[in-house]
């Protein structure tokens, strides 16, 4: 009961670990009451929308963990439901490890970054794949002519859990489209104020 990502992420062995560390009564408070951070809110459909990458780990059949980085434009992780998410899977270097170990374990956990914002969503989901055989849904994951990149396959993730992180330790960093942004309305504000002192020069 309670917080799903707690319930699945706070084995025996974390439990063990917070109570050494003095953390276990605080967050023994996020297990109790009604089940809740199972089902996306429009908080969460709005954060991913705004998404141009995140990160995907999955673990092997051999138990080793694997983390990969997704990209795409913005938007390109569609919310399909409150419970469902899903992205077209392009073509890279095709050494298919996440491919080889979700054909295992379909298992995964997701990063969506904001660095800018210093805030990231964290997800726990399963995943399913979908062939060339299944056109219908993957055209609902669609880029258009907005992305040149080859589709290999689709993506569907069942969301089982999600958490906010906190803003700790989050280096902000931007992207060349918004540190541009940034630069224009600095070069906007300048103009503008060099324009109010040329007046009041004019003026005295």
């Amino acid at each position: 009961m309670g917080h799903k990502f707690a319930e699945l992420a706070f084995t025996g062995a974390v439990k063990n670990i917070q109570s050494d560390q003095g953390s276990r009564n605080s967050h023994a408070r996020m297990e109790v009451g009604d089940d809740y951070n199972y089902v996306l809110g429009p908080n969460e459909a709005q954060f991913i929308a705004a998404r141009d990458s995140f990160y995907m780990a999955t673990v092997s059949e051999t138990g080793w963990p694997y983390v990969q980085h997704r990209g795409g434009p913005v938007g390109f992780v569609k919310i399909l439901d409150d419970k469902t998410l899903g992205f077209a899977d392009f073509r890279g270097i095709r050494q298919y490890v996440s491919m080889g170990n979700i054909s295992q374990n379909d298992r995964v956990s997701l990063f969506f970054m904001d660095y800018p914002n210093k805030t990231r969503l964290k997800l726990l989901g399963r995943v399913q794949t979908l062939g060339a055989s299944e056109l219908d849904t993957q055209q609902k994951l669609s880029l258009g002519d907005r992305y040149k990149a080859r589709v290999e396959r689709g993506l569907l993730i069942t969301v089982e859990a999600f958490d906010w992180n906190c803003p700790q330790h989050i280096t902000p960093r931007f992207t060349s489209a918004e540190a541009d942004y940034e630069v224009s309305s600095l070069q906007t504000t300048i103009l503008e104020l060099k324009a109010k002192l040329r007046a009041k020069n004019a003026r005295n």
